[in-house]
């Protein structure tokens, strides 16, 4: 049985089919994607790193995941390391990290002329 957690995110919602297909393009060509389809891994800036995720240089690259569906992106608040299922340097973002999310997000956005 999967249990579902709750995971708090910046979600963009009611998007259109032109700017959903947008979006695709444009994270296809930026982004690595994972295996599940739709998801997306955005790496963080270094220099926004807590003094723990800088040292564990093994778990690098520090990512968000970002979910793309045909109605909305959603950007997960949680740090996440791609090479691990789990270690202590996962974990919410700081201030400064969601501040630097949502200022990505809204920068894609932006330069894809998808108002919101």
């Amino acid at each position: 049985m999967l249990i579902k957690l709750p995971m708090k995110q910046y979600v963009i919602d009611g998007l259109r089919l032109e700017e959903y297909e947008k979006l695709k393009a444009y994270l296809d060509q930026y982004l690595r994607s994972s295996p599940l389809g739709g998801v997306y891994w955005l790496e963080l800036d270094q220099d926004i790193l807590t003094p723990l995720q800088k040292d564990h240089r093994d778990c690098r690259p520090h990512v968000f995941a970002l979910m793309l569906e045909e109605t909305y992106l959603s950007c997960e608040f949680l740090v996440r390391v791609e090479k691990k299922i789990k270690c202590d340097c996962m974990g919410y973002a700081t201030k400064e990290q969601l501040n630097w999310l949502i200022d990505q997000a809204d920068a894609i956005l932006e330069k894809l002329g998808i108002r919101i």
